[in-house]
């Protein structure tokens, strides 16, 4: 009796699994070092944290050469992949470097716009974060889902894709994200003040995009990415809060 040959996977579909376990990986492995799991300056071990994950070490080492080139790690001079230390003023320039690249993309979705109907989603975004009437332990993650939707939706009507990966790589960073303002429970009441700003900000910058006002809408986004230079001042003003919010462990704050 013969037994039938099961054919070899596919090229296509071989890449596309090793790239979603890459991508599991890279999660899994940016989680423990925001998380302080690995310390500042350890050299990370694909054996280990391929062990940690229960996963191969080839989409482990791929993902560490990821992390590398968004500059959460560093590649040492013999080899080997090192966990990353920050100072406060890198902290500070990686914000605005995400004001600046943001504030390009609104330029660019106001200039680029062809339909008002491709501003749909963004407003539709931003009308679920107005229904939110503050901030708690249970709306955070509903708020974080939907303002890292909405920075990406303007990302996306800027049209450029070159801009889109430089923003990728930019929120990489600790405390650089769209989301620094809201990043732990022991910030919910300052945030909320700050929240009110935030939606002023999302509201004024929806309407300069479909006005077709680029210089206003660059300058909108600027100030709405510094919020995150306030959440950060305001971490390093609250005693032990640092080492307790995601990428707080990577900061040597006696550096400045």
């Amino acid at each position: 009796m013969k037994h039938e040959e099961t054919a070899p996977p596919s090229a296509d579909g071989y890449t596309s699994e090793v790239a979603s376990q890459t991508g599991r990986a890279l999660l899994g492995i940016r989680e423990c070092v925001l998380r302080g799991e690995f310390a500042r300056g350890e050299r990370l071990s694909e054996v280990a944290i391929s062990e940690r994950l229960q996963m191969s070490r080839t989409p482990i080492r791929m993902a560490l050469e990821r992390l590398a080139h968004l500059g959460l790690l560093e590649v040492g001079a013999k080899g080997g992949f090192f966990v990353r230390e920050f100072t406060v003023a890198d902290v500070r320039d990686a914000i605005e470097v995400r004001a600046v690249l943001e504030g390009t993309a609104a330029r660019l979705a106001a200039e680029r716009l062809s339909h008002d109907s491709e501003l749909d989603e963004l407003r539709r975004i931003r009308d679920r974060i107005d229904g939110l009437a503050e901030l708690s332990v249970t709306s955070l993650d509903l708020y974080m889902d939907c303002n890292e939707a909405f920075h990406m939706a303007i990302v996306d009507l800027s049209k450029s894709p070159i801009l889109k990966r430089m923003i990728e790589q930019a929120v990489s960073l600790p405390f650089a994200s769209p989301n620094a303002m809201v990043f732990s429970t022991p910030m919910l009441d300052p945030s909320q003040r700050t929240l009110a700003i935030a939606l002023e900000q999302h509201r004024a910058l929806v309407e300069a995009i479909a006005n077709r006002e680029g210089t206003r809408a660059e300058h909108l986004a600027r100030e709405h990415a510094r919020l995150g230079r306030i959440a950060f001042d305001r971490v390093l003003s609250t005693p032990g809060l640092l080492d307790s919010v995601p990428g707080g462990p990577l900061i040597n704050v006696g550096s400045q």
